[in-house]
């Protein structure tokens, strides 16, 4: 192990010299090169990843603060008629009558709905 060590570490000081001597020439540019990647790699997750979700959660906002009675709600995956809208939570009325609290920021999808259309509608079987 000791030779190997030996044999080796010549070759490994002399690499570390030869770069260091390299280093100066074109460091300028280097560096300008580096920060010029930098700087399209934000510009490219500010393009595809942060933009369009902050445009989604807006719309997600807009939506929930547009909210009103008798509009057709999901909230995780759980699709009711809204019949209240509290501070931070608002109250479902499910299909066969039940009604649940749901906070207003688990809400996925709004559908405008009328109340009369809600209340007038029944359960619909399929026959069975």
């Amino acid at each position: 192990m000791k030779k190997a060590f030996y044999l080796l570490a010549p070759l490994c000081l002399s690499a570390t010299l030869f770069a260091e001597e390299a280093a100066p020439a074109g460091r300028q540019q280097s560096m300008w090169q580096t920060l010029m990647m930098i700087g399209i790699a934000l510009l490219f997750f500010y393009m595809i990843l942060w933009r369009p979700e902050q445009k989604r959660r807006k719309k997600m906002q807009q939506q929930r603060s547009t909210m009103s009675k008798g509009d057709r709600v999901t909230a995780m995956g759980i699709v009711g008629t809204l019949v209240r809208v509290e501070k931070d939570t608002v109250i479902l009325k499910m299909i066969d009558g039940a009604k649940i609290e749901v906070l207003t920021a688990a809400i996925s999808d709004v559908k405008p709905g009328s109340e009369s259309a809600a209340d007038s509608s029944e359960p619909q079987t399929n026959g069975a």
